[in-house]
């Protein structure tokens, strides 16, 4: 049996035959040895951390000894062992690494494939979700079932959206993973109504439909901040598109990314110059999730 996450921060960090068991497994090649691999190597990071942190302050206390400082670099090895399990993204590096070098899947990477609430951003909200960045597009093949599912949901909508707008009909699929963590973060009211808000369009003075209040995330001087905002709610997937595209067309300064829109770069970095979104990664972010549903 692999050592998972929970196994790991439930064993003790000097266990040895835990650590045998792991150099097991990890003969083997397989994606779950993989990743118990890589959080032990970040358990073992944090512990170097620690340890360097320790030195650096004063030693010559009256309750010093050989004692306290063994007790406690016994605890502080148990504690990062435990924090690598949460991880501070080192481990997920190594995993996504690792998994081309060896041609294998990495567990669990369907649900790193962006999975976050929408973030309010003005005039449309775009959720800073764990997609791939641009450069860490996957292989045809490699998509995970539920991307293919979300692609095959919405490119109806989409294409026919884009045949009224001109807008690639992938790239407006590819924003609407991006805000909605690809199907699973969708804007819902209180009673758990779906407001089919594919694209975080918020609610002005000017919007006369349906709304829906959710705490959002907005990026203010680059750093995220929960609020409140009131967001269009519509009765289908269809309306949602079609307000979109209106909404692109009908504003002046997004006509540059339409310009650029059969380039996934010069739509995204349009998109972003234009202040669709406060993210400052948005437009890498939004090329990640337009390559993946480009490959599904």
């Amino acid at each position: 049996m692999a050592i998972g996450s929970a196994d790991l921060a439930s064993r003790f960090a000097l266990d040895v035959q835990s650590v045998g068991q792991l150099k097991l497994e990890a003969k083997q090649s397989s994606p779950e040895a993989l990743r118990a691999a890589a959080q032990q190597f970040e358990a073992v990071f944090l512990n170097m951390m620690m340890k360097s942190m320790r030195e650096a302050t004063p030693q010559d206390g009256m309750l010093d000894s050989e004692q306290t400082r063994m007790y406690t670099s016994m605890l502080d090895q148990q504690l990062t062992q435990k924090l690598a399990t949460r991880g501070i993204g080192l481990a997920d590096v190594m995993v996504r690494q690792l998994s081309r070098t060896l041609n294998l899947a990495a567990p669990g990477a369907a649900a790193q494939l962006g999975e976050g609430p929408a973030a309010a951003l003005p005039p449309g909200t775009v959720a800073p979700s764990a997609v791939p960045q641009a450069a860490d597009a996957p292989r045809s093949g490699d998509v995970p079932a539920h991307v293919g599912a979300f692609v095959r949901k919405l490119l109806p909508h989409a294409e026919a959206a884009s045949a009224a707008s001109g807008i690639p009909a992938r790239f407006m699929v590819g924003q609407a993973a991006l805000e909605t963590g690809w199907g699973r973060s969708e804007i819902r009211g209180p009673d758990g109504r779906n407001s089919h808000n594919l694209f975080g369009i918020k609610a002005g003075p000017s919007w006369k439909g349906r709304t829906v209040d959710v705490v959002t995330t907005e990026y203010v001087n680059g750093r995220p901040q929960k609020q409140v905002a009131s967001f269009r709610a519509y009765d289908s997937y269809a309306d949602a598109f079609r307000d979109y595209a209106n909404l692109l067309r009908g504003q002046a300064r997004y006509q540059n990314a339409i310009a650029g829109g059969q380039d996934a770069a010069g739509f995204a970095q349009g998109l972003q110059q234009a202040g669709y979104a406060t993210d400052p990664a948005y437009a890498n972010k939004l090329m990640g999730a337009i390559r993946l549903v480009e490959t599904a």
